[in-house]
């Protein structure tokens, strides 16, 4: 009887960081500061409303320092986005997609093309105002994206979904 499956032992494994990773659009920083901005100002808003009407006078003078802590919070997200933003790329080889982020908590992902079940482009309102676009690569078995690309140019998205469309097809 003829063996028919062969389990090899890997020696060598490929080394991820020897990809040549893109840097996502610079415009996407500003989509992402917009969106803190916003969230501040409905928060601060809404802070005011609760402080000026409902907190009692005895209250009133920790107001102030309420308002300082919120915005030196919101000014944290805004230096730790800042800096994550650097760290997010992403990279398109002959068989698989990667995208790498994170500051404390890195993190790189990678997908094979033979396991892409479809792909997505999604705009938001300000990601469309900046031509940006996000692309969402689905693969069998789960129910959500594996590998979320957020902040390329549309054109760059609307190719790499073209290419990998290519290589699953194919």
């Amino acid at each position: 009887m003829t063996n028919l499956f062969d389990n090899n032992i890997v020696i060598t494994f490929p080394d991820i960081t020897k990809i040549d990773f893109v840097s996502i659009s610079k415009k996407y920083l500003n989509v992402i500061l917009l969106n803190i901005t916003i969230y501040f100002v409905i928060f601060i808003c809404s802070l005011f409303i609760v402080t000026t009407y409902y907190l009692q006078d005895e209250m009133m003078g920790f107001k102030y320092y309420l308002y300082a802590g919120i915005t030196i919070l919101f000014g944290f997200f805004y230096v730790v986005y800042a800096i994550g933003f650097k760290k997010r790329k992403y990279a398109v080889r002959e068989k698989d997609v990667s995208y790498k982020s994170g500051i404390l908590f890195k993190q790189t992902t990678s997908v094979p093309f033979n396991r892409v079940q479809h792909i997505e482009i999604d705009q938001g309102p300000f990601s469309r105002f900046f031509k940006l676009a996000s692309l969402s690569v689905y693969t069998a078995g789960d129910s959500s994206d594996d590998l979320k690309i957020k902040g390329i140019l549309k054109e760059d998205a609307i190719k790499i979904k073209e290419f990998i469309s290519t290589k699953i097809d194919g």
